[in-house]
């Protein structure tokens, strides 16, 4: 059965963006809540759900271990459709999800209840949801403490992203100080060797006021100067490592999240990186909504036994280090209507290699956080061959 596109699709996963998530670091924010909700209403499994373009990413879990499904498969993807809750008595009985494999098959889940994560600005990132292999009944009384465990989920969600928001604040008036420190620490040098030329020729012509104010001059210039080398050197400490990747720890987040999507369609993936400079950090902003994307697409569109490669190189340079980052698939590539409709932000839904339901707005949406970081995007594709995506960001 085909899934459902929300009306305000694009504007939803534009904001679930924003939040800038790492979807396998999010567990200690939640596991108490998704526990608590299971206890309320007294099924065996809770599980807190995010669901992008492609994805349901399940970042909290309690019965059941699940990390991440095609969007498509999930039940929740009929959660978000709706501003109050979705309850399914017997998951068996229902056309929309009755041949899914954790209903059909191990471990034979019946009940759901779900109830959407709706943000401050009004759009269903996620779900909530109690399942159980028996069906439940649960109280008006229950089904209010739920939502109320709902919306403390959102909260810490909403309380994380403005974390990202001050910590990009503060990166950029560490990079403001950086700029002006160099920026002024060669006049100040150059004013210092000046004073001491003047000053030596004061000694040899005896001319004591000039030999006093290039004294002071001198002094004045180096205790600037001093000032300026702190506040370099501060500026030039390492970032929280939360709020940073390096090369070697981004390709482990990418196989971490990404290879299990592969396993699942028996597509082959692999993450290179390049032997220079896998220590330096950059930071983390919206990597993962970029390149996750990528990959998630490339995967959706490779038929069984192809392969997507990821390869990635950091450049530094004294204008400032770029991250290249290339995604390629031996998929069925993107013919020439497609591409003008990603460029413009308007994607159609398509259909992937297996038949998963395409959503029409993770291409637009990488474009879109892409030009916003000042990056480039690069697409050669070959209809029936594969598609290769290449992406330049300021790191």
């Amino acid at each position: 059965m085909e899934s459902p596109a929300l009306n305000n699709e694009y504007k939803r996963i534009l904001e679930l963006s924003e939040f800038d998530l790492d979807y396998s670091s999010l567990d200690e924010h939640f596991k108490e809540l998704s526990k608590l909700a299971a206890r309320v209403a007294g099924t065996e499994i809770s599980l807190v759900n995010i669901i992008d373009s492609y994805t349901q990413w399940t970042v909290s879990k309690q019965g059941l271990d699940l990390e991440t499904m095609p969007r498509e498969d999930s039940v929740c993807q009929y959660t978000i459709m709706d501003d109050n809750h979705l309850e399914i008595k017997d998951l068996s009985q229902d056309d929309r999800v009755k041949d899914k494999f954790y209903v059909a098959g191990e471990p034979h889940l019946k009940y759901y209840f779900g109830i959407p994560l709706k943000t401050n600005e009004g759009n269903n990132i996620g779900a909530l949801c109690v399942l159980d292999t028996e069906e439940k009944q649960l109280s008006p009384e229950k089904v209010e403490l739920l939502k109320i465990i709902a919306n403390e989920i959102v909260t810490r969600l909403e309380s994380t992203k403005q974390m990202h928001v001050l910590q990009t604040q503060i990166n950029k008036m560490k990079e403001t100080h950086r700029k002006v420190s160099h920026d002024i620490r060669g006049p100040l040098s150059g004013i210092i060797g000046l004073s001491e030329l003047i000053k030596e020729q004061g000694k040899e012509n005896k001319l004591d006021e000039i030999l006093e104010m290039m004294d002071l001059i001198n002094k004045g210039g180096q205790s600037i100067l001093e000032l300026a080398e702190e506040i370099l050197n501060s500026s030039d400490e390492e970032e929280p490592a939360d709020n940073e990747f390096n090369l070697q720890t981004f390709k482990q987040k990418l196989g971490q999240l990404y290879l299990p999507q592969a396993k699942s369609k028996d597509v082959n993936f692999k993450v290179s990186i390049s032997d220079k400079n896998v220590d330096v950090p950059f930071l983390k902003n919206k990597l993962i909504q970029i390149i996750g994307n990528l990959i998630s697409n490339a995967i959706k569109f490779t038929p069984k036994e192809g392969q997507v490669d990821v390869a990635m190189l950091l450049q530094t340079k004294n204008e400032g280090n770029k991250l290249h980052i290339q995604v390629k698939d031996t998929g069925i590539g993107i013919d020439e209507k497609q591409l003008k409709m990603i460029r413009s932000g308007n994607s159609e839904s398509t259909n992937g290699t297996s038949g998963e339901r395409g959503f029409g707005f993770g291409l637009s949406l990488v474009q879109h956080l892409i030009d916003n970081l000042n990056g480039e995007l690069k697409i050669k594709t070959e209809v029936g061959k594969g598609t290769t995506f290449e992406v330049v960001l300021p790191a």
